[in-house]
């Protein structure tokens, strides 16, 4: 009896996973939350691996005074290489890896939850089903980020302080406590939240343009391919992945163009210090960074930026669908 119970339990699990694979949408109710965090510290850490490279060259080709700012992106990958080996492409990893766990559980969580609160509240106005997607996503990202930001801030100073170490006119550090150490005693606790205003004021809106881009995207795409609301077929498991896979490159292909400028100012206050007297400040960043390279400046980093919010965006959004399919409470 109790076997045949743990039987028809196990299908009844394997029903409910084989159906989610199959869904587009799945609402935060139906999660298992501890499920839902897990696999996801699991599997962004890796796909954070797998991209920081691209970040490191970034941060690298911002901060750099010449040379470095002049390289393609794929030239300054094998500079560094050449001088520090796989090590030096994978600067503040492990310090961005494992401090990014807890800003990841209070963004998701905030994300799904201030979605799902904007959706239903979006059914009292005369909206069509795609504007509400599209609002509600750009709400949850708007809230997810201004929620985040007071966490990832210090560790955005922190990480790219090491990816940067070792260029000319820059500090080197022993590690993250020792930046933590140096920032805190030259500057006090607000020198680690350099750049905070900038990043509330422009991350937040870029995050809501990003989710709003996919939301959209995604509901224009399943439209054309004929999956209406009066459709009873579902996707095959590819075409869901191809489907999020192309809505995430786009919105990922729009933010990194219209947000580049505002992150390689944000980059450089951050990180530099040779300012001379004074707090270091957007104006002085942004005058400093067009006296170097004119409004070209504002770009620097383009190429690795854009392909690394372009496959952010993709391998991100796939391997976020696929996590909450596989976090899907089975049916009682």
């Amino acid at each position: 009896m109790a076997a045949a119970a743990a039987a028809a339990a196990d299908t009844s699990a394997a029903s409910t996973t084989g159906l989610a694979l199959s869904e587009a949408s799945i609402n935060w109710e139906r999660l298992d939350k501890t499920k839902f965090h897990v696999i996801g510290a699991i599997l962004f850490t890796a796909q954070q691996g797998v991209l920081h490279p691209t970040a490191v060259v970034k941060t690298r080709m911002q901060v750099a005074e010449g040379g470095l700012s002049h390289m393609s992106g794929f030239v300054v990958f094998r500079k560094i290489l050449r001088s520090d080996g796989i090590p030096g492409v994978f600067r503040g990893f492990g310090t961005s890896a494992v401090g990014a766990l807890p800003g990841r559980i209070l963004a998701l969580t905030s994300l799904e939850i201030s979605k799902e609160m904007a959706f239903k509240y979006s059914e009292h106005f005369d909206m069509s089903e795609a504007s509400r997607i599209a609002v509600a996503n750009g709400v949850a990202g708007l809230v997810s980020s201004t929620f985040s930001s007071s966490y990832s801030v210090p560790l955005d100073v922190v990480c790219q302080r090491l990816m940067v170490q070792g260029l000319p006119g820059m500090q080197t550090y022993r590690g993250p406590f020792d930046v933590i150490n140096k920032v805190v005693r030259s500057e006090g606790l607000r020198g680690l939240y350099r750049g905070f205003g900038i990043t509330l004021l422009t991350q937040s809106p870029a995050s809501a343009l990003w989710w709003s881009s996919y939301g959209g995207a995604q509901h224009a795409i399943w439209r054309s391919l004929g999956y209406g609301n009066g459709t009873q077929k579902k996707p095959s498991h590819t075409e869901l992945v191809a489907v999020q896979a192309t809505a995430g490159t786009i919105a990922g292909a729009c933010s990194s163009i219209i947000t580049t400028p505002i992150d390689t100012i944000k980059t450089r206050l951050q990180v530099m210090d040779n300012y001379g007297s004074g707090r270091p400040s957007v104006m002085k960043t942004t005058r400093l960074l067009l006296r170097e390279d004119g409004w070209r400046g504002l770009y620097r980093g383009f190429g690795p930026r854009f392909l690394n919010m372009s496959l952010w965006g993709t391998s991100m959004i796939v391997t976020y669908e696929l996590i909450k399919r596989l976090s899907v409470k089975p049916e009682q």
